[in-house]
């Protein structure tokens, strides 16, 4: 009987021992886990903050106004592009279609003659910014 509970008390401990060594190491890989999805969402914050400045960030602004290509023959088609940031809303004078407050828009537009487009972007207070550009027909 003696050598039943010595062997029962040992595999008890070997039990016990195996269990803690167990919870152990899956707490160290959850602290793993834990820093690099800590690590991770960092980076993605400044990713993230890097866009939205590349966007404008907090300013109205106009960031770009264009035509692509800027000089071209009668009968052809140029894209009119604008990036915007923080309006409520856009218009192009003279009209080249639908468009709206974007980061990222271009509308063809194809003139019969040198045209200077204005864009003009207005903020929720109700101040305006313009810019021009200009599309030249040969």
């Amino acid at each position: 009987m003696k050598i039943f509970t010595r062997f029962a008390t040992l595999l008890i401990a070997v039990a016990l021992l195996y269990l803690l060594w167990v919870f152990w190491s899956r707490a160290q890989d959850n602290r793993k886990v834990q820093e690099r999805a800590a690590q991770e969402a960092a980076q993605q914050k400044l990713r993230d903050h890097q866009a939205f400045e590349g966007m404008g960030g907090n300013s109205f602004a106009i960031l770009s106004f264009f035509a692509s290509p800027s000089i071209i023959q009668p009968g052809e088609e140029s894209e009119l592009c604008y990036s915007v940031s923080n309006a409520k809303s856009v218009s192009i004078a003279p009209p080249v279609g639908d468009v709206w407050p974007a980061f990222d828009h271009c509308v063809s537009v194809k003139p019969r003659q040198t045209t200077t487009y204005t864009i003009t972007i207005t903020d929720a207070a109700g101040q305006t910014k313009s810019a021009t550009a200009k599309l030249e027909v040969h």
